[in-house]
């Protein structure tokens, strides 16, 4: 048997081969991987195979918005797919898991009753802020349901008996095209329920491409998302005021779960979100999870923008309400904010643990979109830095946000304009709200002088 080649018969060269080639392989892996922001401890979790094909009339929109973001400085970290799955699926079945073992759990909220012609209620400013210190676990918090949440039975049922992690989004005037999730692992469709609730307008479309049959008797499915259809005219007559309403009150929608995570319909979904619920809330110890916002800081800055973009034309409206809130303590954001680094998160992606506290918070906000107007991330800082006890939060970067999530554009509507229907609805990528001078801008005085001097130094 002859010896080998000369060339193999040096260990260093070998051993210095073999580097080189790990070397070659990890870099080609980096590079070709969609998540820099995101480290996986196993990157061969097993996938689901796509789960729907969508018919060619309904295939528009097939590119998501280009992102420009830097590699983030503080990646998040995932665990092993099945140990992530487990732990969830352990914390799940425990009914104390929210709490320390060494305390009794928290009493759950008790929500306010009634029958209004308002879903929400309709309640003032004073009576709303008088909820915001719950020191007592007796006192009922206002929380919509007013006026019955209008689905089939079938659909409410099938609601109350999904006890773990549920995955929920919204429809609503035919604003945003469905899209499947991906990055599935092996069980999670078996352990996350999937949840897209649309309206009328937006289920004649579905049946118009046959994704969908009306009076079928069957649940109505298309790929992960099981459709419930609303009677939205029934709710408000601004679609996205509907839409608000699984956003912001899915603990109640979805009384038995003990997760949540709300994804606005112009994205896509391309990690588990077993994953992400479980790096970005239980290994963090927080109550909710939310990206800051890519540009604003401050919760006026935004206030300026959604002026300016006419995101919600009525100008008279905005100034009231910022108004309400600089004159009833809200502050502009500041070191002595910390451990929130924002004020102004991206809502378009929310991750919540459905604690007490988290379901305050999620009531809280959602009776001032009630009182105003369905732009989240106005009300957002002020129900946090007020209300008693807080949150604990997690607003991680915009570079994470931008990693576990596709974003696509909304649906033209006749005369080229995107319906503001939607969740969010108008543009999320805007210029940085500058100087009083801007359009938009000089609306917002009065009782807010002291904020805006405080905010531009």
């Amino acid at each position: 048997m002859g010896k080998p080649p000369v060339l193999f018969q040096s260990k260093l060269l070998c051993f210095s081969l073999l580097y080189l080639f790990t070397s070659l392989f990890l870099a080609l892996y980096t590079s070709l991987s969609p998540t820099k922001c995101l480290l996986r401890s196993s990157p061969f979790d097993p996938l689901q195979s796509p789960l729907f094909s969508y018919p060619p009339s309904y295939g528009e929109h097939k590119y998501a918005l280009p992102t420009a973001r830097p590699a983030c400085s503080s990646p998040v970290l995932f665990s092993d797919y099945s140990k992530a799955i487990e732990e969830i699926r352990d914390l799940c079945a425990n009914s104390s898991w929210s709490s320390p073992s060494t305390l009794p759990p928290p009493p759950p909220l008790r929500y306010k009753k009634g029958r209004d012609d308002n879903f929400g209620g309709a309640f003032s400013a004073r009576e709303r802020f008088s909820y915001f210190d719950h020191s007592n676990d007796g006192v009922e918090v206002p929380c919509g349901f007013f006026k019955e949440f209008p689905i089939s039975m079938d659909d409410r049922e099938a609601m109350e008996k999904c006890g773990g992690v549920v995955v929920a989004s919204a429809i609503f005037n035919d604003h945003d095209k469905i899209r499947q999730p991906r990055g599935l692992g092996s069980q999670t469709l078996a352990s996350v329920c999937f949840f897209m609730f649309v309206d009328n307008a937006t289920a004649r479309v579905l049946e118009n491409h046959n994704l969908i049959l009306r009076n079928s008797g069957a649940a109505r499915k298309i790929g992960a998302w099981r459709i419930v259809e609303v009677a939205g005219e029934r709710l408000y007559e601004n679609p996205a005021m509907n839409g608000v309403i699984p956003k912001h009150l899915v603990h109640r929608l979805f009384p038995n779960s003990k997760f949540s995570v709300w994804i606005d319909a112009k994205l896509q979904m391309v990690v588990d979100p077993v994953l992400l619920v479980h790096s970005l809330l239980v290994r963090e110890g927080t109550d909710m999870a939310v990206s800051r916002h890519p540009y604003y800081v401050h919760t006026m800055e935004e206030a300026m923008a959604t002026a300016r973009w006419q995101k919600w034309r009525d100008v008279d409206s905005l100034k009231k309400q910022m108004e309400t809130y600089c004159e009833n303590g809200l502050q502009p954001w500041s070191h002595n904010k910390l451990p929130y680094s924002s004020d102004v998160p991206d809502s378009a992606l929310i991750l919540r643990r459905h604690t007490p506290t988290t379901n305050l918070f999620s009531c809280l906000l959602f009776n001032e979109l009630d009182a105003f107007n369905p732009r989240d991330q106005l009300a957002f800082a002020y129900v946090r830095d007020l209300m008693s006890p807080k949150p604990k939060l997690n607003m991680f970067d915009v570079e994470v946000f931008e990693q576990v999530v596709l974003e696509y554009r909304h649906n033209l509507k006749r005369g080229g304009a995107a319906s503001s229907a939607g969740g969010a609805g108008g543009m999320r990528r805007t210029k940085r709200a500058g100087s009083p001078e801007l359009p938009g801008n000089g609306s917002f005085g009065g009782g807010c002088q002291k904020y805006l001097e405080e905010m531009w130094g």
